[in-house]
């Protein structure tokens, strides 16, 4: 399905007067508003190809119906949450659900719709159709020298998959870990895993970044070799420059202080990227900012001080990508909503008063460094938001117009009631 631009214009003339109306009491609020507004327009949040489907349980899945078939329908879904916000301009793929069959047709499909490859993901988490040695008890730590090689020829064929589409990244979660007391040898475990990792390391290229996730627990009930964000730093610190931890919000132990973490491995040098999403209760996949609002901007807020600090470009200098998976509501609309929320939260830790805050800090003022973040975070953004999006040439609301123009309803009619998007 095409997104014509003039529907986008009509949508956004309707809006506009009520739109101008709220930007211009915000902008009055805000003294920084038209750096923020610019900031967002170069923020681009990447979408994963597997979020484009339906999932979110262990248990069943109910397909929505329309879903991706195939990386051309799944490049243009993605395209079309482009065209609706102007935020998703990055597309992560997920190997070996996503090869490409044509890698230069698939670029060009890209770039028609304006997006570009972000980090591409490895899979030794499960075992794939005709593959000749099971990772049931792990790959790259496995105790078989045989499978930890299989393992890493996939990771390595991952990255030439990557080099052909134009990526400059490397994500790789792992699985590994042991679900009883005495199953597993900790430290060889981590010294396999290492080795493997290192193995690895040695493909990327000069300009690429190898990104290491981490998980407290899932699938494995006991231990995780790289279950949390120190082990993960302890890799990355052995393996090079190259290497880097990459957050995901929901692999965090309930109550997690996240925002510290971040600051620390920003300080550290050592902070790859994000994976955005919301929990509840565990690793739950949520909509971004659906649960805990607060913590994403605290986290935003640390981001913005950190980078800053550092001299980073907000637009390049991390990745930026969804996570998330849901089993009840439109993959698309979800996507757009977590988009929005990461959004909101950066244009409020934009708006952040450092000099008043840093002042706080160094009095040891608690009150005035609560009342300076608390405000920035009560504030309404989203005419900012909003307005970023306008003059990228975006949707004024997203949702609103996705839902009056039918697109679930078209991509059904195009692709079938039954269609069920490849992979996860």
């Amino acid at each position: 399905m095409q997104l014509e631009k003039y529907k986008i214009d009509a949508h956004n003339n309707d809006l506009l007067s009520a739109h101008q109306r709220k930007l211009a009491f915000i902008s009055s609020e805000i003294e920084n508003s038209e750096a923020i507004i610019q900031k967002l327009v170069n923020f681009q949040i990447a979408i994963p190809s597997w979020a484009l489907g339906t999932g979110g349980t262990r248990f069943g899945r109910f397909s929505g119906g329309g879903e991706p078939r195939s990386l051309e329908e799944k490049i243009e879904d993605v395209g079309l949450l482009h065209a609706l916000n102007n935020s998703s301009g990055a597309i992560s793929l997920h190997i070996p659900w996503d090869i490409p069959q044509n890698p230069q047709a698939i670029k060009v499909l890209a770039a028609q719709h304006g997006l570009r490859f972000d980090a591409v993901n490895s899979n030794t988490f499960q075992d794939q159709p005709g593959q000749e040695k099971t990772y049931k008890f792990g790959s790259l730590q496995n105790v078989n020298r045989d499978i930890r090689k299989q393992a890493i020829e996939h990771n390595i064929e991952v990255i030439k998959h990557g080099i052909e589409l134009g990526s400059d990244s490397l994500t790789i979660w792992l699985s590994d870990g042991s679900c009883f007391p005495g199953q597993l040898n900790f430290r060889k475990a981590y010294q396999n895993t290492l080795e493997s990792l290192e193995e690895i390391y040695a493909a990327i290229p000069d300009n690429w970044k190898l990104f290491l996730e981490y998980k407290a627990f899932e699938p494995n009930f006991y231990s995780t070799t790289v279950g949390d964000w120190g082990q993960s730093y302890s890799y990355v610190k052995k393996l090079g420059d190259k290497a880097f931890t990459l957050v995901d919000l929901g692999h965090h132990l309930p109550n997690a202080n996240i925002e510290q973490i971040v600051a620390l491995l920003l300080m550290e040098g050592k902070l790859g990227g994000f994976h955005f999403n919301d929990s509840k209760y565990g690793d739950d996949d949520l909509t971004a900012g659906a649960i805990k609002p607060y913590q994403l901007f605290l986290i935003f807020n640390e981001l913005v001080d950190g980078m800053d600090a550092r001299g980073m470009d907000h637009t390049k200098d991390l990745g930026w990508m969804i996570d998330a998976s849901h089993n009840v509501k439109d993959p698309l609309e979800d996507l757009l909503q977590s988009v929005e929320a990461i959004m909101m939260s950066y244009a409020q830790a934009l708006s952040v008063d450092r000099i008043a805050l840093n002042k706080a800090q160094d009095e040891n003022d608690v009150v005035a460094a609560q009342e300076i973040l608390q405000n920035a975070f009560r504030t309404d953004v989203r005419p900012l938001v909003a307005e970023a999006r306008l003059r990228a040439g975006a949707a004024l609301n997203p949702v609103a117009l996705y839902r009056n123009l039918k697109v679930r309803e078209n991509l059904i009619n195009e692709r079938g009631a039954k269609a069920v998007s490849t992979g996860l």
